[in-house]
Order: structure tokens, then C-alpha cells, then sequence
């Protein structure tokens, strides 16, 4: 039997790189993109994936990926995990629109853009192997806004609208469309690139959090539903850390049992 074979975008950090990881020791062949051709390279040596320096918000970008999977003829996976965040805690009022434009791009257009390029590859994975699968990695902030977030919620929930009508357009097909939405997630870069560096306003987001996801645990998550049997649809997944009971209720400190 031919190995899977899936797409993760977004790999050169965080929860991109993660599933590269979590998915190659599982022996699935594992086609990276990102834009940073040092970091794929490392990631390569890692877990011997196969790389696609891209920036994937340019459509000649997404064609190189597009021809790179076609190397490999049928896919079985796509994982759209570029995005990001971008402007601090801004306002709607007082925020920059050139952030919320590149968020949107990041977020939403590359997602449209990657699906609908590699489609056909899907397909024939589908015949291949009775499914396939296309996931995407939302957010808890694409289900509930907040203050200082209007431009990355406002992303995200158009990523979950994206993929609420690829899924009735898909019906028919034996492709699957998922989509992860994970809450608080520290990694070593989302935060500090959405507060232009200043790691006093990360140390303060994280501070005294006893145990905030990591992207191995949105890894496992993906790898899991990616693995389960072709009938199982996991429509919507909302994953977070127990001292995140709600977008707006986060525990600090040790968490103890009631008496």
C-alpha cells in the first residue's frame, strides 16, 4: 500500500511544524510548505519530509506547490495551517487596515487558494483510498470576538465560513472538510509576531498559566481526525487548555480541586 500523503502549510514553525513531525513518525509523506527555506530545511533533516519554499498568498507560489504534489500523484491530506495574527491588542478604531488585509490574506485567501489548487490531487487520493481529507487550523477567534482582536476574529471567522460552505459543496464527495479551532496556544513565535516582538506583552499573555496547549497538542488533534476511518466527519473541533474555560475566562494559577 502507497504511503498517505499530506500537505501542511504553515510548516516552518509552531503548529505547522508539529504536524510535520507528529504525522512523519506515523509514515505518512509529508509535502511542507513555507516561506522560510532555513527552516524547512532543518525541519527536512528532522523528519526527512519533502519541502516547497512558498509564499503561498502569491498565486505563482501556489502553482509551485500545486506541480510539487503532482510528483506524488494522489494526496491524501491537506492541512491549510498558515496564518497568523498580526497588530497587538488594536482596536477596530485605532488599528491598521494593512494588518487586517494581510491577515485576511494569510488566514483566508490561502486557504482558498491551496484548497482549490489541490483539489484535483484529493480526488484522485479519494479514489485511491476510498477518502481524503482537507483541514483546516481556525480558532476559538473565529467563534468569539474579543477587545484588541477585531482584525484576527474577523479572519477567522471568515476561515469557519470558508469551510461551513466548502463542506455542503463538497457533499457528494468522499472528502472529507474539518476544521480545528484552538484556543490558547504557546508556541515560540504566534505571539511575539502579533506583538511586533516585544516579548514583555507575550511573557504577560502566558503569565502564570500553569499549562497552556502547545503545538504538539493541536498536532496529535489533527493527526488523530486525519486517522480516523473515511466515514468519520469531524465537522468542528474546539480544542483548549483546562485553565481556559471560555475565550473570556482564563485561570492563572494552580489549578485545585474544589472542597
Amino acid at each position: 500500500m502507497k504511503s498517505r500523503v499530506a500537505v501542511v502549510t504553515g510548516a516552518s514553525s509552531g503548529i505547522g511544524a508539529a504536524t510535520v513531525r507528529v504525522l512523519t513518525a506515523r509514515g505518512w509523506t509529508v509535502i511542507a510548505a513555507a516561506r522560510r527555506a532555513d527552516k524547512l530545511a532543518a525541519l527536512a533533516a528532522q523528519t526527512g519530509c519533502h519541502t516547497v519554499v512558498a509564499d503561498l498568498t502569491r498565486a505563482s507560489d501556489v502553482e509551485v506547490l500545486s506541480a510539487a504534489v503532482a510528483e506524488h500523484g494522489a494526496l491524501t491530506a491537506l492541512v491549510n495551517n498558515a496564518g497568523g495574527a498580526l497588530g497587538g491588542a488594536a482596536t477596530v478604531e485605532h488599528s491598521e487596515a494593512a494588518d487586517w488585509l494581510r491577515m485576511f490574506e494569510i488566514n483566508v485567501l490561502t486557504t482558498k487558494r491551496v484548497t482549490s489548487a489541490l483539489l484535483p490531487a484529493l480526488r484522485e487520493g479519494a479514489l485511491r483510498d476510498g477518502g481524503a481529507s482537507i483541514l483546516s487550523v481556525g480558532s476559538t477567534a473565529g467563534l468569539v470576538s474579543y477587545e484588541g482582536g477585531g482584525g484576527y476574529n474577523a479572519a477567522k471567522f471568515a476561515l469557519h465560513g470558508l469551510m461551513l460552505a466548502l463542506r455542503l459543496e463538497l457533499a457528494g464527495e468522499p472528502i472529507r472538510v474539518m476544521e480545528i479551532a484552538p484556543g490558547m496556544v504557546k508556541t515560540d513565535e504566534f505571539a511575539l509576531t502579533r506583538f511586533a516582538g516585544d516579548q514583555s506583552k507575550v511573557d504577560a499573555l502566558y503569565d502564570d498559566v500553569r499549562a497552556p496547549l502547545v503545538a504538539e497538542d493541536v498536532a496529535e488533534s489533527i493527526a488523530h481526525l486525519l486517522e480516523l476511518p473515511a466515514h468519520v466527519n469531524v465537522d468542528h473541533m474546539i480544542l483548549r487548555p483546562t485553565a481556559q474555560a471560555a475565550q473570556h475566562k482564563l485561570i492563572r494559577g494552580e489549578l485545585k480541586v474544589s472542597s
